[in-house]
């Protein structure tokens, strides 16, 4: 029986992507993508951006671009995308984008695609998205590792793309040389030294999000604790926990024992703001 052919199709709105989060799943497995690109991280993402969001035409939207071989099949590639408008453009970028935290020091944004096929022909569902926006668009897609294939293709079919590599910074743990350090994944600790943890962060909205998406992969057992104290909080840090890999990612001392260091390069895609006549058959308020 001959395979059926790849086709893309796009998804809007928090509800939607939601779906399309659960569904790529296994793709996410399969491509070993990192814990900010996967499914816990993505919904605390959405959860967060529905607690904020503002409503009319520049509220933020949420987008998946999806190539699939049967409709609400499992996903050959998907980009979780976010359109908001900035005057009269719509900036698109990844989905988390401007998220914090964020944990540093490597790639945290994936298009994922299973082969360069799929890669091909995500970039170019990503273009019909951007085709069909009304008015002016820019593209800025950051916090991608070296050599993504779906970024080429975008790079290669828009003669103003530009792609760069910026180096980033990784938080060190170093706790152990700093005092005596107890370390935990249970959530019920998290939820003992949490209050404490918040009352260090001073902006308002990365609290909440520390607190949800914390909260969220303590429940999953993703997330490692460690405290320094006695009987008050020197030093804590938490750690993104993915079997063997270790992603340190918020931290608070005061007593030393986290550095930065130089950490991997990191790729963005930028297209600069251009204006395309909006095609028949796309609403920013709904899919396809």
């Amino acid at each position: 029986m001959l395979a059926r052919p790849l086709s893309s199709r796009i998804a809007v709105g928090r509800a939607r992507v939601v779906r399309e989060v659960r569904a790529a799943g296994p793709l996410m497995a399969e491509l070993r993508a990192p814990v900010t690109a996967r499914g816990p991280w993505l919904t605390a993402v959405l959860n967060e951006g529905a607690a904020h969001r503002s409503t009319g035409p520049w509220a933020p939207r949420p987008v998946a671009v999806v190539v699939e071989a049967h409709p609400q099949g499992r996903p050959e590639a998907v980009a979780f995308l976010s359109l908001r408008r900035r005057g009269l453009t719509t900036v698109v970028t990844l989905l988390g984008d401007g998220t914090t935290p964020l944990p540093a020091g490597r790639p945290s944004a994936r298009l994922l695609a299973r082969n360069e096929e799929s890669a091909r022909l995500l970039a170019a569902g990503i273009t019909g998205l951007l085709d069909r926006l009304r008015g002016p668009w820019t593209l800025r897609l950051a916090g991608l590792p070296l050599g993504d294939p779906t970024a080429r293709e975008l790079a290669a079919a828009r003669p103003t793309a530009v792609l760069a590599n910026v180096r980033s910074s990784r938080l060190v743990d170093e706790l152990d040389a700093a005092g005596d350090v107890v370390r935990s994944t249970d959530p019920a600790a998290l939820e003992r030294w949490l209050p404490e943890l918040l009352a260090r962060e001073p902006h308002a909205r990365t609290r909440g999000f520390l607190r949800a998406s914390a909260r969220l992969h303590a429940a999953i057992g993703g997330l490692e604790l460690a405290v320094v104290a006695d009987g008050v909080l020197r030093a804590a840090l938490l750690t993104l926990v993915d079997g063997t890999d270790r992603w340190p990612w918020w931290g608070t001392s005061d007593i030393g024992g986290l550095r930065t260091e130089m950490g991997a390069p990191l790729v963005g895609l930028t297209v600069p703001a251009r204006g395309w006549p909006r095609a028949p058959g796309f609403s920013r308020g709904g899919g396809r």
